[in-house]
């Protein structure tokens, strides 16, 4: 199936890409520039795209990104540390990005002639981010089917929707992810700062699956307190 991958630059996203190329035709990658304070993750994207072969295409969202206030990604709020599942982690969430960016992704397949969309949403941010979650994703689907009626017919794949950000790792590392040209680091510094939520998550992913992490981290030992790991 014709597939173009939303790709952030993240480790989950990157993991994706590599999977579709592997499995189904890869037609593209679709980044969005929302303002995000961690941007440079755009470049670790289009080097995926470089690596893959395939096209990639930036959407300038910054104006959409700034009227969505309040949120630590694009707005002047500290980025906290700690792990995904302390409530603090909340105020990381930009409210409908993801709709906003599927949408933009289900016109792109329906005026290219692709068969799906490919995004790399999974069970371990169902707590803190609701339009990562089954029922969203159910629901978004039934919606484009609708929008789409008798335009085309774009399927929405998710297939690390209800698994942990530790097998994304193993999938990743299954397909030859190079994990090192993936950025996560929500405060976009020069290295990963090991202590923001999803430095955290990564860290501790690499853990439990069982697989080197070759990510430089500014502090290398915080996520075993965050996480509880001796």
């Amino acid at each position: 199936m014709k597939t173009i991958v939303i790709c952030s630059g993240g480790l989950d996203s990157v993991s994706l890409a590599h999977k579709v190329a592997a499995e189904r035709e890869l037609t593209g990658l679709l980044s969005f520039d929302y303002g995000q304070r961690h941007s440079k993750e755009l470049e670790f994207a289009a080097a995926c795209a470089r690596r893959l072969d395939v096209p990639h295409h930036v959407i300038d969202l910054r104006s959409v990104g700034a009227a969505l206030s309040g949120s630590a990604l694009t707005d002047d709020v500290d980025v906290p540390d700690g792990h995904y599942a302390e409530d603090t982690m909340k105020v990381t969430v930009v409210p409908n990005r993801n709709a906003i960016m599927l949408a933009v992704g289900f016109g792109m397949a329906a005026a290219q002639g692709a068969d799906a969309v490919a995004a790399a949403v999974h069970g371990g941010d169902h707590f803190i981010y609701p339009d990562c979650r089954p029922d969203f994703i159910d629901a978004f689907q039934t919606m484009e089917d609708k929008a789409l009626d008798g335009v085309a017919e774009v399927d929405l794949y998710t297939p690390f929707v209800n698994i942990p950000k530790a097998g994304i790792v193993t999938e990743g590392a299954r397909h030859g992810t190079p994990f090192g040209e993936t950025w996560s680091c929500y405060k976009g510094g020069d290295v990963h700062c090991g202590r923001c939520g999803t430095c955290v998550e990564r860290r501790e992913a690499f853990h439990l699956a069982g697989v080197d992490d070759p990510t430089d981290y500014a502090d290398p030992d915080f996520w075993r307190s965050a996480t509880g790991v001796a």
